[in-house]
């Protein structure tokens, strides 16, 4: 997958192989090598590789954008998978998500909206810390 993830990440991000070999430090032949399969980067490497692309080391070992139907997410990013809504407009989320967010039964979530960018859950207690945070700044004209 390695190979693959290289050669969509430099694309999307619009650089040369050259371009990466430089902020990694190997010569354009060796990334030339990554993405043929030839060889694959060193752990050193591929952290340099997921910190210039933004994208977590699991994800730029493992991720397949063919096998998930989208691009890779950038690093703190996450797609859980799709939902559905049932017939009294409950879902489920995710296990994977839950144990992210550390989601327990009987947790509390603000649904937010924006009908141009969609829907959003936040912890009440989150938004909170955030107000606070915020109303400190504006009460010190900051």
């Amino acid at each position: 997958m390695i190979n693959e993830n290289l050669i969509i990440l430099r694309e999307k991000n619009r650089l040369s192989q050259e371009d990466v070999a430089e902020v990694v430090g190997v010569s354009r032949q060796t990334v030339a090598k990554w993405e043929s399969g030839a060889s694959t980067p060193d752990i050193q490497k591929c952290d340099d590789l997921s910190q210039l692309f933004n994208v977590t080391v699991d994800n730029l070992l493992h991720y397949s954008e063919r096998n998930e139907g989208m691009p890779m997410p950038t690093k703190g990013k996450h797609v859980f998978g799709l939902v559905t809504l049932g017939e009294k407009g409950q879902i489920v989320i995710p296990k994977k998500c839950r144990d992210v967010f550390n989601l327990k039964q009987g947790d509390s979530l603000l649904v937010l909206g924006d009908e141009k960018q969609g829907i959003g859950m936040i912890k009440p207690e989150e938004l909170l810390h955030f107000y606070n945070g915020f109303s400190q700044v504006m009460k010190n004209g900051k």
